[in-house]
């Protein structure tokens, strides 16, 4: 889920430069560096945090001399809709009140998680439950590079030090420091009672 909004900048940039004849132009701006995307998130995580969410991510890209803030937000039992246009509102009213953004326009777009978000917290775990998952076996801290390392299961819990998936009617339990980052795999034709609908969003 996406929404988004603009801010313009409070004055424009004007181009500079010496004029060497009638068809000479002015040279256009040159663009800023992006802002800091550290700052940013630091800047917006107690606005994210009041709302009873998370900040998951903060991005600064350009495209040609325009620049696109993306800021990704998740909570327990899903982000919706509204949810989104009242975190856009939030931001937006945090950005225009700092300068972190600086003076060029910007689009604020802000969004949850796709189903491809890799599995690297507790709490992404926890909200993937009743998804069936893939995740690589880490071991003495290195992933197993041999192309076998890797545990497939469907999630029936998460706590915070570690999860236990269900394979062919048995249940095992892993440490997260056993595993890599898990990726929930899209199934067809599967659909979990067990699981909330807004967790699980479409058909497994």
């Amino acid at each position: 889920m996406q929404g988004g909004s603009r801010r313009g900048s409070q004055s424009q940039a004007r181009a500079r430069g010496k004029a060497s004849g009638p068809q000479a132009r002015p040279r256009a701006a040159q663009a800023g560096p992006l802002p800091d995307s550290g700052r940013l998130a630091r800047l917006l995580e107690p606005v994210v945090h009041a709302m009873d969410m998370d900040l998951e991510t903060v991005r600064v890209t350009r495209a040609g001399r325009h620049r696109i803030l993306r800021v990704v937000v998740d909570a327990d039992g899903g982000v919706g809709l509204d949810d989104i246009a009242l975190a856009s509102r939030e931001f937006s009213a945090r950005l225009d009140g700092d300068p972190a953004m600086g003076d060029e326009p910007y689009t604020l777009e802000v969004s949850s998680p796709g189903v491809d978000r890799p599995l690297t917290e507790p709490r992404h775990w926890r909200r993937a439950a009743g998804r069936l998952v893939t995740a690589p076996l880490i071991s003495d801290g290195h992933q197993d590079g041999n192309g076998a390392g890797s545990v497939r299961g469907r999630i029936v819990a998460a706590a915070d030090d570690g999860v236990t998936l269900e394979r062919d009617g048995a249940t095992s339990h892993y440490a997260y420091t056993e595993l890599g980052p898990g990726r929930v795999e899209v199934e067809f034709g599967h659909f979990s009672d067990s699981a909330d609908d807004d967790d699980l969003g479409e058909e497994d």
